[in-house]
């Protein structure tokens, strides 16, 4: 890697980091709010959406060295990003049957 690209990286990081400080200082302050948090999360939803079918579909490599160097991204660093969903029957194994 030159210079440029470590300076571009470690600043992601960093920028990825504060990110990460910041949307769990905000869920820690809104932990005890149901609605709070779903919208939280409906919003990073539709953010991984935006991204993906956007800007991540714009960047996607043009020739087959770059793409493999993406693949091979992937595969080392944990494969591709899912935000899986709560099911319903997760919600209410939380709750005794004495609350229903």
């Amino acid at each position: 890697m030159d210079t440029n690209t470590d300076n571009q990286s470690t600043q992601l990081h960093n920028d990825l980091q504060s990110l990460t400080h910041l949307l769990r200082a905000l869920a820690e302050n809104h932990h005890d709010d149901p609605i709070a948090m779903l919208a939280m999360l409906r919003t990073l939803e539709g953010l991984h959406r935006e991204l993906r079918e956007g800007l991540f579909q714009q960047a996607l490599p043009d020739n087959r060295q770059a793409l493999y160097n993406l693949l091979k991204d992937i595969e080392a660093k944990g494969g591709w990003p899912y935000i899986p969903r709560l099911r319903l029957s997760s919600i209410l194994e939380n709750w005794s049957n004495e609350d229903l």
